[in-house]
């Protein structure tokens, strides 16, 4: 596949998780809100990965966000930095038995509300650098 079509593909895909992000949050699934929503940005970096490697553009198998955007050359502000951070941890506590209570206890209303707002936010600059 070229670096175009990945890059297309993993647009697409993370506009469907942001959807299902949205869909979850709204319900009140928390956890499931967060574990997506590092699904939006992960799959958005990996699409800047295939921007910014077009001979190599498949992106490492790893969800580390802030090793990603590492790789892919941006340049981010401490509170992006932190944001991504703290993603990482959704990715593990949703899906790991040992961690979910805590997840759980911690995924609050205004939280979660926090959370999704970042989410958001590095989302949209996540977007613009696709541009």
């Amino acid at each position: 596949m070229k670096s175009e079509d990945l890059i297309k593909y993993w647009i697409q895909s993370s506009d469907r998780d942001y959807e299902s992000m949205m869909k979850n949050y709204e319900t009140k699934q928390y956890t499931w809100a967060l574990f997506i929503g590092h699904l939006v940005l992960e799959k958005l970096l990996k699409g800047i990965y295939a921007k910014v490697n077009k001979e190599k553009p498949y992106p490492p198998k790893i969800h580390n966000l802030n090793i990603l955007a590492e790789k892919c050359g941006l340049k981010l502000n401490a509170k992006q930095e932190k944001i991504l951070f703290t993603c990482n941890s959704f990715n593990i506590s949703a899906r790991y038995e040992d961690y979910k209570n805590e997840f759980y206890e911690r995924c609050t209303e205004e939280y979660v509300t926090e959370q999704i707002n970042n989410i958001k936010e590095v989302r949209g600059w996540l977007k613009e650098q696709l541009m």
